[in-house]
């Protein structure tokens, strides 16, 4: 008995060290994907106004991302003076660091939406790239990683659960752009606080009506929809009874409240005009 109590103990002390060791390779591990802050993020104050700033973005957006959303990121490396000027006003200014800029909710909003985009793009280029988004590369690109913004280090991942997503207005998600595949097709222009409402209506109605999201299947009586209905099901549920529902508000053709909801896997290639 008592040699089988020693073996017991020696087996479990073995055990809770492969455990530690486990651990202790896996924070190594993500610790060495930190990403330090980019030098375009730090300098001199932003020369621009928020209306510049607006511009420039759009600027950005209209001259290297296509019909369909996806980014010239070949092309925007050549010349990226333009990012790096949105994403150092970033760095410099928010609805929090200067409140008097953003005079109204639509405004703040729309400015984060924009933010989210600008840091998402430049985080791609800066990174190299890369093909797409592995589960790792997701913990290091929007958790670990930290961008400035308004002054203070802020994560991808903080930014929409923290900041956005508390605004209340489910519609952010159709807005959003990770630059992967599966994310809502990035637009040709800024969010504007002027329309910002009619803005996030287009986007949910061109959402819900691209088949890669919506598509129903009458044969099987489903309805294949995109993962991000599954990602932020409470969202969407804070403001409709089903999902079917929520979708129906924006769709042309309603999609039917029977049929049995199947989420497409989502696709974190990163949406390059050259991959795809």
């Amino acid at each position: 008995m008592l040699q089988g109590n020693r073996m017991e103990q020696k087996s479990w002390v073995w055990r809770r060290a492969r455990l530690t060791l486990l651990a202790g390779f896996i924070v190594a591990t993500i610790s060495g994907f930190v990403t330090s802050e980019a030098p375009a993020q730090s300098g001199p104050p932003a020369r621009l106004d928020l209306d510049q700033w607006d511009v420039a973005w759009t600027d950005v957006l209209k001259r290297y991302v296509d019909a369909r959303g996806r980014v010239d990121f070949s092309g925007l490396a050549k010349d990226r003076a333009g990012l790096d000027e949105v994403v150092k006003y970033i760095a410099a200014v928010d609805p929090l660091s200067s409140p008097g800029r953003f005079a109204t909710p639509n405004a703040r909003m729309a400015y984060y939406l924009n933010a989210y985009n600008a840091l998402a793009m430049y985080g791609v280029l800066d990174a190299g790239v890369p093909k797409r988004f592995g589960w790792i590369d997701r913990t290091r690109f929007f958790v670990l990683r930290k961008f400035t913004i308004g002054g203070r280090a802020v994560s991808l991942y903080r930014l929409e659960n923290s900041v956005i997503r508390p605004l209340g207005d489910p519609r952010v998600h159709f807005a959003l752009n990770c630059m992967s595949v599966s994310c809502p097709r990035l637009p040709q222009s800024a969010f504007t606080a002027r329309g910002l409402d009619q803005e996030l209506d287009a986007a949910a109605r061109e959402f819900v009506a691209e088949k890669r999201n919506v598509d129903v299947d009458d044969s099987r009586r489903e309805i294949r929809i995109s993962e991000i209905f599954k990602f932020y099901t409470k969202d969407f549920l804070a403001k409709a009874p089903t999902l079917q529902s929520y979708i129906n508000q924006y769709r042309l053709s309603p999609v039917p409240a029977d049929y049995k909801i199947v989420f497409n896997d989502y696709d974190w290639s990163i949406n390059d005009q050259v991959r795809n």
